[in-house]
């Protein structure tokens, strides 16, 4: 299965959750993101059929290891363009909304070129 840009952002949601809780439902992504309940079940289906997410007997959800890898690597996309946006001097709010658009299309090898040039 070939994650679309909201299979990337529904992973990326679940990480972040679990970040802040050890408990992560289909509820609280769909509050997060702000969809509908029917659209988070589809998607959190379709993604465990897909390899990328567990769900419990209770309805937990829990990333994969091939889930956690994407996750992570959008998340910190993510995190590394918003705060060099913000350095060009983009407000908070652009800059995370940017981000969040440039995360799931820009290459690896421009990525790593950004990455590169912040740390030097």
């Amino acid at each position: 299965m070939i994650l679309q840009e909201s299979g990337e952002m529904y992973l990326e949601t679940i990480l972040v959750l679990s970040q802040r809780s050890r408990y992560v439902r289909a509820i609280d992504v769909g509050e997060e993101m702000g969809f509908s309940r029917p659209s988070v079940s589809r998607a959190v289906h379709l993604l465990a059929d897909g390899g990328y997410l567990n769900i419990d007997e209770a309805g937990g959800l829990s990333l994969t290891d091939s889930g956690r890898s994407i996750a992570e690597k959008i998340y910190e996309r993510h995190t590394v363009l918003s705060r060099w946006l913000i350095s060009l001097g983009v407000s908070e709010a652009t800059a995370v909304d940017d981000a969040c658009k440039i995360e799931h299309d820009i290459s690896d090898e421009s990525f790593a070129a950004i990455k590169r040039h912040i740390q030097q």
